[in-house]
């Protein structure tokens, strides 16, 4: 999907394993199709589920995560189970313990939320520990607050992955373990058994399961250097020192940041696997319909290739806006991106509750008023791939963008050839 070469989408959609054992999909993507208002694209996408009967695995699909609309995030369990899916590329997010230890999960500070933590001794180290009244009622649900930086790796290996969710204003911890988000479930998070990785680890796994690799450095929660010594850099450097001695190829690691100056860092410093760094992109305030207030932005476009970086990676509602006739379309954003030689890739699909009229929260922002049903995913990837180009996208549930790139690039060539979008 993503390597530098691969600038075209068809050639992305190609970008499937022959050697990769047959993918499970499950209901779900067809189900999404049968919801689906009656267009070509429906009509399409039907035809390709009856004449498909083995699917296989595609960098287009990208497992943020792993799976983790079901599974708990960055656990070997919603790994597995996102390759299992198809996701030809699979994301650990990376953070360090206290000991410096780099480890899989979303942000320095989420162990409350994502781990059973506050069920063990470990909860007292938190940054804000769990406090309770004098009826014993826990009184700063709020609050709570514990960091891998406050645990070592050893201890971090006794944690167990839970679905990330919290109830915030829980009087007991009990309670307050209890909030999953009514879309999701705890079906599989077997009684908070999730198994915790470290970045070396998650290293191991994807390679077993055959998949690239696309780390996100966190922005530390703690203050740098840390404890005096240890420097952005430093931390930057580790992440990428993790796979050279795994003997991993740079052209299967896809090095992410919000921070743009982890990607200058990599870029500079680190050209093998700079070459394909990602700059996250978290402007999220700009008026990506206007062009004027896309091209203010600093980096420019312009000024993000000319610093070497090649792969830029907004939101998904950065880059769609909707027109006069109700299509979804791309953005200026996405214009001025592609116009200045930058490849995109996009997050993320099945992140959000049920797709009603008017909904989709920050996901969809921008096409909110064209949005009918879950079935609107499927249109929604398409724009990203047909419209606007992307390499890849990232999702909860990486089976529903496996099938569509399956099933697109049966036809993708002639289609786009001949400017055919099946969308309206």
């Amino acid at each position: 999907m993503m390597k530098h070469s691969l600038t075209g989408v068809v050639v992305a959609l190609l970008a499937v394993s022959a050697a990769a054992d047959p993918v499970q999909l499950g209901p779900r993507p067809f189900w999404l199709v049968d919801q689906m208002s009656e267009t070509r694209l429906k009509h399409r996408l039907k035809a390709c589920a009856d004449r498909i009967h083995k699917y296989r695995k595609s960098d287009f699909s990208i497992g943020h995560r792993g799976a983790p609309l079901q599974f708990p995030e960055h656990t070997r369990e919603s790994y597995e189970a996102a390759a299992r899916m198809g996701a030809g590329i699979l994301e650990c997010d990376v953070t360090f313990t206290g000991d410096r230890e780099l480890v899989c999960r979303h942000a320095q500070c989420d162990l409350h939320t994502t781990t059973d933590i506050l069920l063990t001794p470990l909860a007292e180290k938190c940054s804000v520990p769990p406090a309770f009244d004098s009826d014993g009622k826990l009184a700063n649900a709020s609050e709570i607050t514990c960091c891998t930086s406050d645990i070592t790796l050893a201890e971090f290996r006794t944690l167990n992955g839970k679905m990330d969710a919290a109830n915030r204003e829980a009087t007991s911890i009990e309670e307050y373990l209890d909030g999953t988000a009514n879309f999701r479930t705890d079906l599989y998070s077997g009684g908070m058994r999730g198994t915790l990785m470290t970045h070396a680890e998650s290293i191991e796994l994807f390679k077993a399961l055959g998949t690239g690799m696309t780390p996100e450095l966190k922005s530390p929660a703690v203050e740098m250097p840390y404890e005096g010594d240890y420097t952005q850099e430093d931390y930057a450097q580790q992440m990428i020192d993790e796979y050279r001695q795994a003997g991993v190829s740079p052209h299967r690691v896809w090095a992410q940041s919000f921070n743009y100056e982890d990607v200058l860092y990599w870029v500079n410093t680190n050209p093998d696997f700079g070459r394909q760094a990602v700059y996250l992109d978290s402007r999220y305030t700009t008026d990506v319909t206007s062009r004027e207030a896309v091209d203010a932005l600093e980096p420019s476009m312009s000024q993000v290739v000319a610093d070497g970086v090649q792969i830029i990676a907004p939101p998904m509602f950065m880059l769609l806006q909707t027109n006069r006739r109700g299509h979804i379309v791309p953005s200026q954003y996405a214009k001025a991106a592609k116009q200045a030689g930058l490849d995109i890739i996009t997050w993320t699909t099945e992140r959000s509750g049920q797709l009603n009229p008017g909904g989709g929260g920050f996901y969809y922002a921008t096409t909110a008023d064209v949005l009918d049903n879950d079935g609107d995913i499927l249109r929604t990837i398409h724009a990203l791939n047909r419209k606007v180009g992307v390499l890849g996208i990232f999702s909860d549930w990486p089976a529903t963008t496996t099938f569509y790139a399956n099933c697109m690039s049966t036809a993708a060539g002639r289609a786009n050839k001949r400017n055919i979008y099946y969308d309206d």
